[in-house]
């Protein structure tokens, strides 16, 4: 791992720890012995992300993580419960065989994560994913929220 100071593409690793989606790993420079800190993630192959307009691009995490932040400024939501999100989307996405996935499966995994978290935040980020076009399609997203169907009654 290459220095971020003298450049020397020698280091060692002095500690190592779980984070979560990632593993931390403080390094020591070998030449100046200048301490640096990593992140080693598992790198997914996700599909490609498929534009409402046909246009296809790559998965971009920093995109949806900077959207889910956007929707969740200002609720009681850390970095670390969005960090969770962006990798379950990443896991979901990776468990397709789909080569693309249009904007709509990507948002709606998104939003089913979103909504375990905030509601609030869930309804913001619905409003961007969705297009709201009316109050009507603002009222289709709430009314679930607001009256969830019991499906203990359904059979019972």
């Amino acid at each position: 791992m290459q220095c971020p100071v003298c450049d020397h593409p020698e280091s060692r690793v002095v500690d190592s720890r779980d984070a979560g989606d990632a593993i931390r790993r403080r390094r020591e420079c070998e030449a100046c012995n200048h301490r640096f800190t990593t992140f080693e993630r598992i790198e997914f192959r996700l599909p490609l992300i498929l534009k409402r307009d046909g246009r296809k691009q790559p998965f971009s995490r920093e995109k949806l993580l900077a959207g889910l932040r956007l929707a969740c400024r200002k609720r009681p939501v850390t970095d670390d419960q969005l960090e969770g999100v962006v990798v379950r989307v990443e896991k979901e996405l990776s468990r397709r065989a789909d080569r693309e996935v249009p904007t709509r499966e990507l948002g709606d995994i998104a939003m089913a994560a979103l909504q375990e978290l905030d509601a609030v935040a869930y309804l913001r980020f619905a409003s961007v994913y969705r297009a709201f076009e009316s109050p009507q399609d603002f009222l289709n997203v709430v009314e679930p929220l607001i009256h969830p169907v019991d499906r203990s009654r359904e059979h019972g």
